[in-house]
């Protein structure tokens, strides 16, 4: 490993909380994917490791441990990101400007388009698409420098919370593979938490980022709308969807949005600014800081035995940081707002899938969770969808007067601990049955109909020994508030919140 100051690397991933091997080259090529992304992309720059080395740890490193979890997919030929690489180290080497990932081995997940990829978006009938173009977040993807190695697995078309599909096979928990990793983004979830990517991006509308990060030990980020823009082919309407990052730390989560965020001319409600924000230090003091915390809003959600107390002992973190912490939720008819949801996102969702469903050959295999979107959003009239959205403005509105109270809001990432994998969701939670296949993420989806930004942390292990998150909520448009008060907390939670998966541990 030539040019490598390997007492700084070893170090760097002690830090990370991956123990360093013996000694010589396999310590520490080890200790390159135990490296945080803030770190990996000082000792790239400062070329203490070569582009090469950093690809070659983490192709090893998905080669160990993906065949348990089935996390990355659409593996690239070795060869091919081999010389990608060399050709990363070259630009270096001549003192070419470079982008802030350069290098960065990175799988997209695979409900976006990377072009020259294999894109199925789980769905049998795009088995053997390849992409011809980039999404918007991909293209900046690229432009940071990253280079891609393939797909992170999700659910077919991203519907639901636990990712199997029919193309590429179910993903399993990091801390336990026969558990589920959540969804839609539980490729990503999973290969950051052993340590085969060292950054993630994921999508959310319902929890897609929360839910996999809280039963990972991982941080996921779902933005304002508009904050990370993609191209879509209506402007004017925005969709309950978006782009966001994930990451071990509150700092890389912070590095990736950088590259996400930023303003896109041809999209008229994307935010002002080119994400430059998110480079600086996430400081700031959050002792005096007011928190509602939402719980179960008021017995209306059930949760498994477990979730809230683990989620209630975090808490305490908090208090110790100085901030001040109430029982609160939004009041509001929830009844009518999981309605109003229900209709809009198969509003949205049959927008998508409707040339799809008219296909009888296409439709005979889309999943059952695909055809009731399609179904439901077909019985709405144009009128439906605006007397349901009006709801959703009335409940924003009554976040905002919360927020007149309080600084944050905080929730559980999940209503229950990870389940068995070979379920497709869960259909009964204490006692109360779940009518539908997205019913038990309902809290995560009234978050979601705020429009605010959240951010999952770990929030600790149950009864079982298997994680569950916290969502750190904040006004719309206010991410930074978010990174901040994740960022103390992530300091003084420490290893109180997170432990490396078992699965880790083999590599000592």
């Amino acid at each position: 490993m030539a040019g490598i100051d390997r007492r700084s690397l070893l170090q760097l991933g002690a830090v990370a909380g991956v123990a360093a091997l013996s000694s010589g080259s396999a310590a520490a090529v080890s200790n390159i994917v135990a490296m945080d992304a803030v770190g990996l992309q000082k000792a790239i720059r400062d070329r203490a490791v070569s582009c090469a080395e950093v690809m070659t740890a983490y192709l090893d490193q998905i080669d160990r441990l993906n065949p348990t979890v089935n996390a990355i997919v659409a593996l690239q030929p070795r060869e091919d990101l081999m010389r990608q690489a060399r050709d990363c180290d070259a630009k270096l080497a001549r003192g070419e400007p470079v982008g802030p990932l350069h290098g960065f081995p990175h799988a997209v997940k695979d409900i976006q388009p990377v072009q020259g990829i294999r894109f199925t978006q789980g769905s049998p009938i795009f088995r053997d698409q390849v992409a011809s173009s980039d999404s918007l977040s991909v293209s900046r993807l690229r432009k940071a420098g990253v280079i891609f190695v393939g797909k992170t697995n999700t659910p077919e078309f991203a519907l639901g919370s636990h990712t199997y599909n029919p193309v590429y096979g179910t993903t399993g928990n990091a801390y336990d593979p026969s558990k589920s990793a959540g969804g839609s983004s539980g490729g990503a979830a999973v290969g950051l938490a052993l340590h085969m990517l060292p950054l993630a991006d994921g999508t959310d509308y319902g929890g897609s980022l929360r839910n996999p990060a809280g039963w990972n030990g991982v941080y996921g980020f779902r933005p304002s709308i508009g904050r990370v823009p993609e191209l879509t082919r209506e402007v004017w309407l925005p969709n309950h969807g978006v782009t966001g990052p994930m990451a071990r730390n509150v700092a890389d989560l912070a590095l990736l949005l950088s590259v996400q965020a930023g303003a896109d001319p041809r999209l008229p409600t994307s935010l002002s600014g080119d994400g430059s924000e998110f480079h600086e230090p996430i400081l700031g003091e959050v002792r005096g800081k007011r928190i509602a915390w939402v719980g179960d809003f008021g017995g209306f959600v059930p949760h498994e035995p477990g979730v809230l107390e683990t989620c209630r002992t975090a808490l305490k973190t908090f208090e110790l940081l100085g901030c001040t912490i109430e029982d609160a939720f939004p009041t509001f008819p929830l009844e009518k707002l999981w309605r109003a949801f229900v209709r809009l996102r198969a509003g949205q969702v049959a927008t998508g899938l409707m040339d799809l469903y008219r296909d009888p050959a296409r439709r005979a295999v889309l999943k059952p969770e695909a055809i009731y979107e399609v179904e439901t959003g077909m019985s709405l009239t144009g009128l439906d969808i605006f007397a349901e959205s009006a709801v959703r403005s009335d409940w924003t509105r009554a976040t905002q007067s919360l927020f007149e109270r309080y600084d944050y809001l905080i929730a559980p990432s999940s209503q229950v601990f990870p389940f068995d994998a070979k379920e497709k969701w869960p259909r009964m939670i204490a006692g109360r049955s779940m009518q539908t296949y997205h019913e038990w993420q309902q809290a995560l989806c009234f978050i979601t109909m705020t429009g605010c930004p959240s951010l999952a942390v770990p929030a600790g292990f149950g009864p079982g020994g298997l994680p569950v998150g916290l969502q750190i909520i904040a006004p719309i448009h206010r991410e930074l508030d978010c990174l901040k008060l994740a960022a103390a907390y992530e300091a003084a939670a420490g290893a109180s919140v997170v432990r490396p998966p078992a699965l880790l541990k083999s590599m000592r």
